[in-house]
């Protein structure tokens, strides 16, 4: 299984919808709360060039906002 990492904050609603879309599929992830730690903020940035959450990565893929088709592809949800 491929690991899944979102980038989130506090108050925002697609940061919500996609760890409740990645639960309902039972797939675990690791949730990076940027507001709370400062090198996740830096993470996102520097190593995937985004700015904005939820900022999902999948294996070595980079998904930008909660894009449900590419996330399906990766994943195999049919």
């Amino acid at each position: 299984m491929k690991d899944i990492i979102i980038y989130t904050q506090p108050q925002c609603p697609p940061c919500e919808f996609a760890k409740n879309y990645f639960r309902s599929y039972g797939f675990q992830f690791i949730e990076k709360n940027i507001a709370k730690d400062p090198q996740a903020r830096k993470e996102l940035m520097h190593k995937y060039d985004a700015y904005s959450t939820p900022t999902i990565i999948i294996g070595s893929e980079v998904i930008v906002g909660f894009d449900q088709e590419r996330i399906n592809k990766l994943l195999s949800i049919q």
